[in-house]
């Protein structure tokens, strides 16, 4: 399938967005859940993150809250994630809970 993305050196497509102008955000990750202050732009479709310690997230409105049964997502990874679509709900918000130790969950919105 043609793409006009980059090609690493086994000509695999290379997923590349720029971070968004204002698109960034952070949770401080505690023992109790916690979400981005302002919502995601709508037509934001992909975010990375970055924690510093261990959490669990969750995705959805300005009511998520996260849990110790919601995805866990490691420290010092770098990861994109789909928020949404033109065919899918869009979520606006991203609630982060620590998993052993207080840390940060660093968001950045790519466009």
């Amino acid at each position: 399938m043609p793409t006009f993305l980059p090609e690493d050196s086994n000509d695999n497509p290379i997923p590349a967005l720029r971070l968004k102008n204002s698109g960034a955000h952070a949770i401080a990750t505690s023992a109790s859940s916690a979400r981005n202050s302002s919502a995601f732009d709508a037509d934001t479709r992909v975010i990375s993150l970055y924690a510093t310690s261990p959490a669990y997230v969750a995705f959805g409105d300005s009511s998520v809250t996260a849990s110790s049964s919601d995805h866990y997502f490691p420290a010092g990874v770098y990861y994109d994630v789909a928020i949404g679509g033109e065919k899918t709900k869009h979520n606006t918000h991203v609630a982060a809970l620590r998993v052993d130790a207080n840390g940060s969950l660093y968001i950045s919105e790519k466009e």
